[in-house]
């Protein structure tokens, strides 16, 4: 890139963010549903116990849980939407984070557990999209996953970690949920609580039971039956309705209230 944000070989202007508007990245990550599948991803992060030995002996998210979570949105939106500085930024943040999470048996740096935890966050993505927005076709679900490679990069993850098409991918995620090396433990359902019925001051516990079905439903079974979850009637029918409803209510919402306010922000810059 040159000292002008033209591309050295075109001349031809460089998007200011990682990512084109026109991205299959942008179009997914712009939704504010994706937010309901938050709970889905870091339950299935925990169930590997070196990620929760590291939340459990490193974080703070259970003293201050709306604080934490606000910080990590922030800092993952900024890899899509912000600009390329931006975008470094957040990513030089999170690696020194990780730089200092370490312990017995585990690192945060391990390429082992950098590659499960995104991939439950491509996963969860995707998974969250089709339930709750639209379907995906496999194209653009492959188009996704291959643009995640970047932010991957970025946080340490080398491109040959992971796996090459999104087919393969699909295997790796089968193998781990079948496999061993998840083991959802009472030190991870403690967590998983933590997460799903958070230390709010004045919120009473039951305000957060929603989120909890919501995250039952989007977790595949095994982990659900794994973490306890209640999965009822009335769990079972509140995820339908809210299955059923939310596509059609965001057909017909007018597209600011489809964007995240840092998309809305990067779409404006792109404009201009």
């Amino acid at each position: 890139m040159s000292p002008d944000g033209l591309c050295w070989r075109t001349g031809v202007p460089l998007p200011q963010s990682l990512f084109r508007p026109d991205s299959i990245t942008w179009r997914i990550n712009q939704e504010p549903a994706l937010l309901l599948g938050g709970g889905r991803a870091l339950l299935m992060q925990l169930a590997h116990p070196g990620v929760a030995a590291g939340v459990a002996e490193h974080s703070d998210f259970r003293r201050r849980p709306l604080d934490r979570l606000l910080r990590t949105l922030e800092l993952t939106l900024a890899l899509t939407f912000g600009t390329r500085a931006e975008a470094l930024g957040a990513a030089q943040q999170i690696n020194a984070v990780h730089q200092r999470i370490r312990g017995n048996g585990y690192s945060a740096t391990d390429p082992r557990l950098l590659l499960w935890v995104h991939a439950t966050l491509i996963d969860s993505a995707l998974v969250t999209y089709t339930e709750f927005v639209g379907p995906v076709s496999a194209v653009d679900q492959d188009a996704y996953y291959q643009e995640a490679k970047l932010i991957g990069g970025l946080l340490g993850l080398a491109n040959s970690r992971y796996p090459g098409s999104l087919s393969e991918f699909e295997a790796y995620m089968a193998q781990m949920l079948t496999g061993p090396e998840l083991m959802v433990d009472a030190r991870a359902r403690e967590l998983a609580r933590a997460v799903l019925r958070p230390n709010v001051q004045r919120v009473p516990p039951p305000v957060f039971r929603p989120l909890e079905a919501i995250t039952a439903g989007l977790l595949p079974a095994s982990l659900r039956l794994d973490y306890e979850l209640p999965w009822g009637r009335l769990e079972q029918m509140g995820f339908g309705a809210v299955r059923g409803a939310l596509p059609r209510t965001l057909r017909v919402l007018p597209r600011r209230f489809r964007q995240v306010p840092p998309a809305r922000t990067a779409r404006a810059r792109a404009a201009e």
